[in-house]
């Protein structure tokens, strides 16, 4: 990039095409600690990213992983243990508990049709390879954040993940019986199984599903893996007037914690719109009975089950007004089954400056070890900081807020390691890691970068503090101020007159 305004298209095209090689990261997972022969101890980090593709026109998604050397504490060394991998097909995995299996949910094209496929691994094994598509008890998984999930249960002997109700096949009128079969047998069988799951003249019936982002997803479905048997079950007792989503097993696998979003009045957009009357429930295995676990007036998202597995905190916020609007960290005691207010909504920043929860989901690992702290990636203002909150005290403190770096996202915490992506408007996403101090220590994290990224060293930016003036103050809310990103060239020619690009838009509604 350079100081002169960039009118023709082939340079463009060009500068587009510099930039879009930058990839962001997606996801990281921690691994078990493995003592070395030496007596040293490490972690291997495995990581996820995403990267635009203009030659194939779409995002490539690869991984590459990394080794951390620690004492618990602090890291001693850390560094890569390979090149990226280009991840195809595969729209969710995870690692057992234990660690020594993983599961993953694949799709794939045979014979120009799609399958779905759930894989289960060991070390270097697949072990089994099971297709859902042709077990015919649902639909497709969901692979979204909005609904989607992949948990091994406890004991490691099942499998939860979310995916379409499995709908009757719909046919005309008009469409012509299958012909008579000559011999009896699985075939003849098979045909009388799918006329009897037929349904005639409904094949032009609108089905009204999520909205944006989650076009094709009307009827979620929570569904079981039993990996000794192989079998594939669709959990009963899920209210109808439901979407379940976001879930997870209960304390000793007695059953599953999950929210549930109303149709009524109708299905409106979630991905964008967080905002919609949800609950928490949770289902018993046994009995099928369901139980609301809140109160049903507020809309929920992201329980997080606590390491010790005797509390789960949650994000709440006020049905419908704001998109994004600021929300409470909730908790809910599993054993008293009493809800209380962590953090609250704040009307109006203290001389702390703490400005409010407004993340709209929470990192699916983001408990302390201790099962007393949560961390929280919160927009705060024009930055968006690392947050620890005191569940007993409620007290909120800000990890980041002394660095340059202007973003920066907490992608998992195990054992109180944190991996996190930090970026701002002229350094793409750079990977970090870091170890959560003791409660009540004085002691600040110190970073660790796994993976650098490239600075654009002629992009300047800043934050600028604009105070309206005395005829447009709010006399509702006097002495308000706001921020704004200023992003221009480091250097301008003289004589050469740049654009300005306005974007008036933030919070509550979104921010980015």
């Amino acid at each position: 990039m350079n100081s002169q305004v960039v009118t023709n298209p082939e340079d463009i095209a060009r500068l587009y095409r510099e930039l879009s090689l930058f990839p962001s990261l997606s996801r990281a997972d921690v691994g078990h600690v493995v003592t070395s022969q030496y007596g040293g101890k490490y972690s291997n980090i495995y990581t996820e990213w995403s990267q635009r593709d203009l030659d194939r026109n779409e995002n490539v998604k690869f991984c590459r992983q990394y080794i951390v050397f620690h004492d618990d504490k602090s890291v001693v060394y850390s560094g890569a243990s390979g090149n990226c991998t280009e991840i195809k097909g595969e729209l969710q995995s995870k690692d057992s508990p234990s660690g020594d299996m993983k599961a993953v949910v694949r799709e794939c094209t045979i014979k120009g049709e799609d399958k779905q496929f759930l894989e289960i691994w060991s070390k270097n094994i697949k072990m089994k390879s099971i297709n859902l598509t042709a077990l015919k008890k649902h639909g497709k998984v969901y692979e979204d954040d909005q609904f989607g999930c992949l948990v091994w249960s406890h004991s490691e002997t099942h499998l939860l993940y979310v995916a379409e109700r499995k709908r009757p096949k719909a046919k005309s009128f008009f469409q012509s019986e299958s012909p008579e079969l000559s011999s009896i047998g699985d075939e003849e069988e098979t045909v009388r199984s799918e006329e009897k799951e037929t349904v005639k003249g409904e094949q032009f019936v609108f089905h009204e599903d999520w909205g944006e982002g989650l076009v094709g997803k009307s009827c979620p479905v929570l569904c079981v893996l039993d990996i000794e048997g192989d079998n594939v079950s669709v959990l009963e007792g899920v209210p109808d007037n439901i979407s379940p989503g976001q879930a997870f097993w209960a304390p000793g696998d007695t059953g599953v914690v999950f929210v549930g979003w109303l149709h009524e009045p109708f299905r409106c957009g979630l991905t964008f719109c967080p905002n919609r009357s949800s609950s928490l429930y949770y289902v018993d295995l046994t009995g099928g009975k369901c139980e609301q676990l809140t109160s049903g007036t507020s809309a929920v998202s992201s329980p997080r089950l606590s390491p010790d597995q005797c509390r789960i905190v949650y994000l709440e916020c006020a049905v419908f007004g704001p998109h994004m609007q600021c929300s409470r960290l909730c908790m809910f005691d599993w054993y008293t089954k009493k809800t209380s207010v962590v953090v609250d909504v704040v009307n109006r920043p203290g001389e702390d400056g703490f400005t409010g929860i407004y993340s709209s989901r929470l990192s699916r690992q983001c408990w302390s070890a201790d099962s007393q702290r949560v961390i929280v990636s919160c927009p705060q203002r024009s930055r968006k900081d690392l947050l620890m909150v005191d569940t007993s005290t409620g007290s909120v403190t800000s990890l980041t807020s002394k660095f340059d770096v202007g973003s920066w996202c907490l992608l998992n915490i195990e054992r109180d390691l944190m991996v996190v992506s930090c970026s701002s408007p002229n350094c793409p996403p750079r990977l970090r890691v870091g170890f959560l101090p003791p409660r009540d220590s004085q002691e600040e994290v110190v970073w660790v970068t796994l993976e650098d990224s490239q600075m654009l060293p002629e992009i300047d930016w800043q934050i600028l503090t604009f105070t309206p003036p005395p005829e447009q103050d709010n006399s509702q809310y006097p002495g308000l101020d706001f921020e704004a990103l200023l992003i221009k060239p480091k250097e301008v020619k003289d004589g050469v007159k740049l654009p300005l690009i306005v974007t008036p838009h933030g919070g509550p509604h979104s921010v980015f």
